[in-house]
């Protein structure tokens, strides 16, 4: 069964991909996460998101488009990344999830991929 994994981080998380002085503790953590991943044969795809003011939030209302740029809501975490699992269940998943570098300092959600057929 297929899982995506939403990573939300603070803004001050999302900094330390680029402060000198966090970025090899950041950057470690996360490598070893996802050499585990590959090894055990249950990543599928993912990727880190650039921050939410480099985002673009459409609306169509009335068969108008409102663009604005930035997030969608104001809020103290943002989505920061993605992760694709394929994995049996979803204690599987939550188990992954737990090991998630995020999961110490922001918060990460699992939610069933619904197939398209």
């Amino acid at each position: 069964m297929s899982y995506a994994m939403l990573i939300y981080e603070s803004e001050e998380a999302l900094a330390s991909r680029t402060d000198p002085e966090k970025q090899a503790a950041y950057w470690s953590a996360w490598g070893a996460y996802h050499q585990a991943l590959v090894e055990a044969g249950v990543i599928s795809g993912g990727s880190s998101l650039k921050p939410h003011q480099n985002g673009t939030t459409l609306r169509l209302r009335d068969g108008q488009r409102q663009v604005q740029d930035g997030p969608y809501a104001d809020t103290k975490e943002q989505l920061g990344g993605f992760m694709m699992f394929d994995v049996t269940d979803l204690d599987t998943a939550l188990d992954w999830a737990s090991r998630c570098p995020a999961a110490e300092y922001g918060a990460v959600e699992i939610r069933p991929v619904h197939k398209m057929e």
